[in-house]
């Protein structure tokens, strides 16, 4: 275990790691495994201590440039959907399609509340409501690739939309827009 608040420790750790992306390897609702250093952390990455704990990590100049340089690698492989925080902005800004999915706090507290629940998780709805505000706010005033849509993307707001219904738009927008 390293301490989070050591910049240089974590910074060693994100040298050292290997991180893979792969198809779903388990028939648990992922879509997508995540192994690190060939552990399986899928479900893990959305813990409450990742949640706590994602931004401190994140504000670290060399982590987030040796985590980015790894996410356009895996981007650069071509039709690739990506998630994350600064997708559009920093890690591919040259992206065909910028889609920035937003929702109301409320709305996604209560969808990771949920997801907890279904997978058996202990969840306090206000607890988790408390972290995605503390986290939104951290990411989007720090200096290092703030939270925020790229100028070019497509922003969906997604409050009260199923995710079938989110994901036929997407894929009437990629259609619109794309080469593919």
């Amino acid at each position: 275990m390293i301490d989070i608040h050591s910049e240089n420790a974590v910074t060693k750790l994100a040298r050292d790691i290997k991180i893979e992306v792969l198809p779903p390897t388990e028939d648990d609702g992922r879509q997508y495994t995540v192994l690190v250093d060939n552990e399986d952390v899928t479900w893990a990455l959305r813990d409450e201590e990742v949640d706590a704990n994602v931004s401190i990590v994140a504000a670290y100049p060399e982590v987030r440039r040796i985590l980015t340089d790894h996410m356009r690698q895996i981007g650069n492989r071509g039709r690739t959907v990506m998630v994350g925080r600064d997708i559009g902005t920093v890690v591919m800004p040259d992206a065909e399609v910028k889609v920035y999915l937003d929702a109301s706090n409320e709305e996604r507290a209560r969808r990771r509340h949920q997801e907890n629940l279904d997978r058996g998780v202990s969840s306090d709805y206000a607890a988790v409501f408390t972290s995605i505000e503390e986290r939104d706010r951290i990411d989007k005033a720090r200096e290092t690739a703030p939270l925020r849509a790229a100028a070019d993307a497509h922003t969906i707001d997604t409050t009260g939309i199923s995710a079938d219904d989110v994901l036929k738009n997407i894929i009437a927008l990629i259609t619109a827009v794309s080469h593919y």
